[in-house]
């Protein structure tokens, strides 16, 4: 059996063969007249006039029969057959191409169009040229789920041979064109702020640290874009938003990638209940722009997001499936139960900290179709504010669907004194040990002390919602290039 390295000796072989006729292997620039899928489009009136065009692409297939040989060629807008034929192309050239051309070369092909006698389109070459010499052969199969593995440390191979892989990603490029669309009507403005901070904060995560020589400080990857976002707030921008990396150093599973995708906007004057609307008409307008509906199938499931949907109420839900009553129960009882639960929590973790482990497993798993879980207890979340007649209820939701958590929002926390106690009790969870507390931002206080609106902030993890609108099994085949251990 002919190995790898063999055939790569073959083709270079033939790449010194193209160099010593004369012709560039890898010449700078090709006269295409057309894409394949606009000569497909303009197929009978190209044909009747017998006019000459060239077509570029990549060799997918080639079958030789005798004194002509049949061709796939596949450019980035569909697939056409080319042939050549030694009667057109004469005895030299038709040798050179046989000689020379592989499959996964791209080449350039200059003709005019025909159909054959089963009724294929094809354009008859007069000439032809190289454009890039492929010196590793194409695999000739790529099993999807033989060679997981490979297909994400190869996504080039995965694309040119899963056309549902491909189509995964353009259904992700639709998902994030339609949501800035639908952001830009609504009358949001799209800004960019710093990935590298001197603080991390916005979520509760261990970050990425490295050094900037020039000014010899250190600084963080960006956890979330939210202080700075809100810090715009303040600085009188009333809707904003930034789509964009944001980078956590933790765990990986099917739903968590080191770097992934966010999406965070902040409306002033709005709060968590006009966010939840504002929610509902976003995902269906999406929805229905890209599939025509707001049913999608997943995992084998149907999974609706007609509106509105439930809202439910935290404390409801947690004492629903865990017989646990959050309130009566203290931090040290929390903690027992959570490790008689199975679950090893996090050095210093709060209380709140401990709740959220417990309804990440046996709590969000429940819920399938989508639904808004709604006033989790103070201490979930730092930035959040309470509700005004329950302070000890956070003016928050999450949407879950399938069991994810797809959005985090609630309504801003804008006043300065409060946002500093908050980051105080962190400080003190940090020294006990919990390495996810969210750092104290004196420049953020400052900013409040300034004055921001009241306002409502969002944050959807756009990686997770193309998982479940695509149908995928994982966060992997959302990103085109995930984090992988390296090869040994």
């Amino acid at each position: 059996m002919v190995t790898i390295d063999e055939l790569r000796k073959i083709r270079l072989k033939k790449l010194e063969a193209i160099k010593k006729a004369g012709f560039s292997v890898y010449p700078e620039k090709t006269k295409r007249t057309q894409t394949i899928s606009d000569a497909l489009k303009n197929f009978s009136n190209l044909k009747r006039q017998e006019k000459e065009i060239i077509l570029v692409g990549r060799i997918r297939s080639l079958r030789e029969h005798g004194k002509a040989t049949f061709v796939h060629l596949e450019d980035g807008s569909g697939r056409m057959q080319a042939f050549f034929r030694q009667d057109r192309i004469g005895e030299k050239g038709y040798r050179f191409f046989l000689d020379n051309f592989d499959i996964g070369d791209f080449i350039e092909v200059k003709g005019i169009l025909f159909e054959t006698k089963r009724g294929e389109k094809t354009i008859e070459a007069a000439d032809f040229k190289m454009l890039a010499k492929s010196l590793l052969p194409l695999p000739e199969k790529w099993h999807g789920l033989k060679d997981i593995e490979e297909r994400y440390r190869k996504r080039y191979l995965d694309l040119l041979f899963n056309p549902e892989a491909k189509e995964k990603f353009i259904v992700r490029a639709k998902i994030i064109k339609e949501i800035r669309a639908f952001l830009e009507r609504k009358g949001f403005l799209e800004v960019e702020t710093p990935i590298l901070q001197p603080l991390y904060g916005g979520a509760r995560a261990k970050p990425f640290e490295t050094h900037l020589n020039a000014l010899d400080i250190d600084l963080y990857l960006r956890i979330s874009p939210e202080l700075y976002l809100k810090r715009l707030l303040v600085g009188g921008f009333e809707k904003v938003y930034e789509l964009g990396k944001c980078f956590r150093n933790e765990g990986m599973d099917k739903f968590h990638n080191p770097d992934f995708t966010m999406l965070e906007f902040y409306w002033a004057f709005a709060n968590y209940k006009e966010l939840m609307k504002f929610t509902e008409e976003m995902f269906e307008k999406v929805l229905i722009a890209i599939f025509g509906s707001t049913e999608i199938s997943f995992q084998g499931k149907k999974i609706d997001f007609k509106t509105p949907w439930p809202r439910l109420e935290f404390d409801a839900l947690f004492r629903k499936e865990t017989k646990i009553d959050y309130d009566t129960i203290n931090e040290q009882g929390l903690l027992e139960k959570t490790r008689e639960l199975g679950i090893e929590p996090e050095k210093g973790a709060s209380k709140a900290a401990l709740a959220d482990e417990i309804f990440k497993k046996f709590c969000r798993s429940k819920i399938e179709q989508p639904a808004f879980v709604i006033n989790y207890p103070l201490g979930f979340q730092t930035l959040a504010k309470a509700l005004e007649d329950n302070p000890k209820r956070l003016a928050n939701f999450q949407l879950i669907v399938a069991g994810t958590e797809l959005v985090n929002a609630f309504s801003e926390l804008n006043d300065p004194f409060e946002q500093r106690n908050r980051f105080d009790e962190q400080e003190k969870l940090a020294k006990m040990g919990f390495a996810e507390a969210h750092k104290k931002d004196e420049d953020f206080i400052e900013a409040l002390e300034y004055g921001m609106p009241p306002a409502a902030g969002f944050g959807l993890g756009i990686d997770r919602l193309v998982v479940l609108l695509t149908d995928s099994e994982s966060i992997r085949d959302a990103i085109l290039f995930p984090t992988m251990r390296p090869k040994p």
